[in-house]
C-alpha cells in the first residue's frame, strides 16, 4: 500500500450526498473523484458552470458515480439557498458539506486595495459562513443527522502569514467557526472538522501565487522536512475519512497534513540544518574551547 493509493474500503461513503464548494478543479476535483469512488453522490459548485459541467461529465464517466454541477457564487447567501434547494430536489437530501472554495494571492498588504482585501474575505470567510449557515439551518429543521461539515483551512490559520494577510484573516475566521459550531451543533448530530493542508500544488492556484520563476525560487519541497509536496490522493483520503462514519467521534478537530512544514518553519533554529557537516565540526571545536 502506498500513500498515493485510496485508503478506505469500497462503499465507505454510500448514503452520503455531499456538496463541495470549489469542486470543479484542484483539490476540490480530487476530493470529488474519491468521494464518488467510495459511493457518495456529489454536488460541485463554483461560478463557472461550463468548467463545472466538464468536470462532472469527466468524473461520472471515470467513476460511474453521480455528480450534479451547479453554478453558485458562495459570496451571495440567496444563491447558496437556491443551490441547496436544487441539490435536495435532485438527490432527496444532503448530509455533507465541504467548504473548499477559496481565493488567494501574494502581495505586500499596503499595496492592496480595500476591494482586493474584501474579495478574499468574501469568498473564504463569508462564503464558508453562507454555506455552513444554509446547510446547518436545513439539517436542524429537517432533523437530518448525522451530518458533517469539513472546512479546508491552512496551517497559517493559527499563526498568520505575511504577504497573504487577507487569506490568513479569512482562514482564521473559518477555523474559529469550525471549533465553535462543533460544540454548539453537536446536539443536532452535526460534526464540524477541518483540514489544514500544506503545499498540494494545483496549476491554477500555484500559477497565481507563484508566477514566473518564483515557483523555483520558493520551491515548497525545499523547506519541507520530507523534501516533497503533498499528493492529492493523500488529502482526498483524509477528507473521505473525516466525512465517513468511521470519524463519528471526531468533532472540532483540525488535522494538519503538511509533512511537518509549519513545525519546521516555527522552530527558531530549524534552518541550522543547512549548515554543512564540516562547519558543525568547527562549531563544536569552538564550543569546547570556550568551555575550557
Amino acid at each position: 500500500m502506498k500513500y498515493t493509493e485510496p485508503m478506505l474500503r469500497d462503499g465507505a461513503l454510500e448514503g452520503k450526498n455531499i456538496i463541495i464548494t470549489g469542486g470543479g478543479s484542484g483539490l476540490g476535483k480530487s476530493m470529488t473523484r474519491y468521494f464518488l469512488q467510495l459511493g457518495a453522490k456529489v454536488v460541485i459548485t463554483s461560478r463557472n458552470l461550463e468548467k463545472l459541467q466538464k468536470t462532472a461529465d469527466e468524473l461520472m464517466q471515470e467513476t460511474g458515480g453521480d455528480v450534479l454541477a451547479l453554478a453558485c457564487d458562495v459570496r451571495h447567501y440567496e444563491q447558496v439557498e437556491k443551490m441547496l434547494e436544487t441539490a435536495v430536489s435532485k438527490f432527496g437530501y444532503i448530509n455533507g458539506l465541504v467548504n473548499n472554495a477559496a481565493g488567494n494571492f501574494i502581495s505586500p498588504t499596503e499595496r492592496l486595495s480595500a476591494h482586493a482585501f474584501d474579495t478574499i474575505i468574501d469568498i473564504v470567510l463569508k462564503g464558508s459562513k453562507n454555506a455552513t449557515l444554509t446547510l446547518g439551518k436545513y439539517w436542524i429543521k429537517e432533523q437530518i443527522n448525522p451530518a458533517r461539515i469539513l472546512n479546508i483551512v491552512t496551517t497559517y490559520a493559527w499563526t498568520g502569514s505575511a504577504y497573504v494577510v487577507p487569506s490568513a484573516t479569512a482562514k482564521a475566521g473559518v477555523l474559529a467557526m469550525t471549533r465553535s459550531l462543533a460544540v454548539e451543533w453537536a446536539k443536532y448530530g452535526i460534526s464540524s472538522n477541518a483540514i489544514a493542508p500544506g503545499p498540494f500544488p494545483t496549476k491554477g492556484a500555484w500559477d497565481r501565487l507563484l508566477p514566473g520563476d518564483l515557483k523555483e525560487k520558493f520551491d515548497p519541497a525545499k523547506k519541507n522536512p520530507l523534501k516533497r509536496v503533498g499528493e492529492h490522493q493523500e488529502l482526498a483520503n483524509l477528507a473521505a475519512y473525516l466525512m465517513s462514519d468511521y470519524a463519528a467521534y471526531i468533532n472540532g478537530e483540525v488535522v494538519t497534513i503538511d509533512g511537518g512544514e509549519w513545525l519546521y518553519g516555527a522552530g527558531e533554529f530549524n534552518q541550522l540544518e543547512q549548515i554543512p557537516e564540516a562547519m558543525w565540526d568547527m562549531l563544536e571545536a569552538m564550543i569546547k574551547k570556550r568551555k575550557k
